[in-house]
C-alpha cells in the first residue's frame, strides 16, 4: 500500500477542507464524508463515518458521512457505552469485528445488526485538554476492517487530528474576532449617541454618558440599546457602524 501517498492526498485534502470550511461544525460535517469515501475506496465497500465528541465526559454525535452514519453513530450514544466511547477513553482504535460473535456490547451489537452494519472500528482524534473527538467507521460485512485498513485509519487520524485542533483554534480565533467587532459596535453606538445628546442638550461628553447611565437603569435597558434608541430617533434608518479592514 502507497501509504506515504495516502498521507499526502489526505494532507492536501485536509487542507482544502480547512480553507473551504467557514466554521468547526462544517469542518466536521466534510470531515466525515471524507474519511468514509477514503476507506471505502480501500475496503471496496460503503463505509459510513460518524464524528463523536466528548466534552466533560459527556458524548455526543455532530456529524456524519450520512443520514445513516448519524443514526448508527447515536445509537452508541443513546446506550453510553461502545467502541467509539472506548476509543475515546483508551485513546486507541478499538475494533468490533462482528457484531454476532463479540461479547462486549450485546444491546449495541444487536441494534447495528438491525441496521445491516457488521462491525465497527472506533479511532480517537487528539483536540486538546478539555475536549476528544473520534471517528466512528460502520461496514455493512464483517472483515472489511483489515490490518491494512486499520493501519491507514490510524494514520489518517493523525492527519485529521491535526486539521481538527487547528479548526477549533480558528473557530476560537473567529469567535473572540466577533466578540471584539460586536464590543467595538457597540462602543461606537454609545459615543454616538453621547454626541448627540451633547448637542441636544449643550453639555459635556461626561454628563451625556450620565443622562444615557440614568435612562438605561430607569427602563431596565442595556446601555447599548437605549443608545440605539437615541440614533433611531435622529433619523428613520437605521444607524449602523463601520469598520474598514
Amino acid at each position: 500500500m502507497a501509504n506515504n501517498s495516502i498521507g499526502e492526498d489526505a494532507a492536501l485534502h485536509l487542507q482544502d477542507l480547512l480553507l473551504g470550511t467557514e466554521n468547526v461544525e462544517d469542518f466536521l460535517g466534510r470531515l466525515a464524508a471524507f474519511s468514509a469515501a477514503a476507506l471505502s475506496r480501500t475496503a471496496d465497500a460503503e463505509i459510513d463515518c460518524g464524528v463523536t465528541l466528548q466534552r466533560r465526559k459527556r458524548t455526543m454525535t455532530v456529524a456524519g458521512s450520512s443520514p445513516r452514519a448519524v443514526t448508527l453513530d447515536r445509537i452508541e450514544q443513546s446506550l453510553g457505552d461502545g467502541p467509539c466511547i472506548e476509543a475515546l477513553r483508551t485513546k486507541a482504535l478499538v475494533l468490533l469485528a462482528d457484531v454476532d460473535t463479540d461479547p462486549r456490547w450485546p444491546d449495541y451489537q444487536r441494534q447495528l445488526a438491525a441496521h445491516g452494519c457488521r462491525s465497527t472500528l472506533g479511532v480517537p482524534l487528539e483536540i486538546g485538554d478539555d475536549a476528544a473527538a473520534a471517528l466512528n467507521f460502520f461496514a455493512p460485512d464483517t472483515g472489511l476492517f483489515t490490518e491494512d485498513i486499520i493501519a491507514e485509519a490510524a494514520g489518517f487520524a493523525d492527519l485529521a487530528g491535526r486539521a481538527l485542533r487547528l479548526a477549533v483554534r480558528l473557530g476560537t480565533f473567529q469567535s473572540r474576532a466577533e466578540d471584539l467587532q460586536a464590543a467595538l459596535e457597540n462602543r461606537t453606538s454609545i459615543n454616538l449617541a453621547c454626541g448627540v445628546i451633547m448637542a441636544q442638550n449643550r453639555c459635556s461628553q461626561e454628563q451625556a454618558m450620565a443622562i444615557l447611565t440614568r435612562v438605561s437603569s430607569n427602563r431596565n435597558q442595556k446601555l447599548r440599546e437605549v443608545a440605539a434608541d437615541v440614533l433611531r430617533n435622529l433619523t428613520s434608518e437605521e444607524v449602523r457602524t463601520h469598520f474598514d479592514a
